[in-house]
């Protein structure tokens, strides 16, 4: 398998399991291959980091159930495996110079 083939089968991976507890860690055991040689493959294939990557897809996802459900901010941030919705509230505002509430609201 190809650098390209593996990281894109271990994003796959991720994105059926980005509700749970993903770390570097945990990526890499399923990989099979050292944090350190992973996230060096990941960023050459995916010009961002492993942690980048998934945090930007939780976010979009975040932002996703934001602009199409009612459901709980609180809920939005446990489901996509935020440990508290302040946690998910500072990271979410940092990548889109808003609250997930003044996210919500500026589209309605």
């Amino acid at each position: 398998m190809s650098h390209q083939q593996i990281v894109h089968a271990l994003i796959e991976w991720m994105d059926e399991h980005i509700d749970q507890q993903l770390s570097i860690d945990v990526v890499a055991k399923k990989s099979g291959y050292s944090k350190w040689y992973l996230q060096r493959m990941f960023r050459a294939v995916m010009h961002q980091t492993l942690g980048e990557y998934i945090r930007q897809r939780r976010l979009l996802l975040a932002a996703q159930a934001l602009r199409t459900t009612q459901r709980p901010i609180f809920d939005i941030a446990m489901d996509l495996g935020y440990v508290s919705q302040q946690t998910f509230s500072r990271v979410f505002r940092r990548e889109f110079d808003r609250t997930p509430t003044d996210y919500r609201h500026q589209l309605n």
